[in-house]
């Protein structure tokens, strides 16, 4: 069952969605893993704190590609299909507020999944 998520990024509005579909969507876009690069985007933000953290030009990468998959999944008509373009409707777009709310969402949807499966085994 996917899960979603109306989050605000520079005064609009944006759609998350978080299902078992997101893994493959992000390897099949950028040849990654994302629970990998979920993992890695956590520690090097360390506890949120911009002075603490320990982000580079990757991670940041690596965080609007991970944030670009989590829309397009909500909304693949209205969402580019680059994620420039997608960009490109932001003139601000933070981490710190856009990342803690896709890890939840994720989060959620990985405990969903697997309350799912407990009650099918039984």
């Amino acid at each position: 069952m996917a899960l979603t998520k109306t989050i605000e990024i520079d005064g609009q509005e944006v759609k998350l969605r978080a299902s078992a579909a997101v893994p493959r969507m992000y390897r099949i876009k950028f040849g990654r893993d994302i629970y990998k690069d979920l993992r890695d985007l956590e520690k090097s933000m360390g506890d949120s704190d911009e002075n603490a953290s320990t982000l580079d030009m990757f991670s940041l990468e690596l965080f609007e590609n991970i944030a670009y998959i989590f829309c397009k999944h909500a909304d693949p008509k209205n969402v580019p299909d680059s994620v420039d373009e997608w960009l490109e409707q932001f003139s601000t777009f933070s981490i710190y507020q856009v990342l803690p709310e896709i890890i939840d969402l994720w989060g959620l949807n990985v405990q969903t999944e697997a309350e799912s499966k407990k009650t099918s085994q039984n």
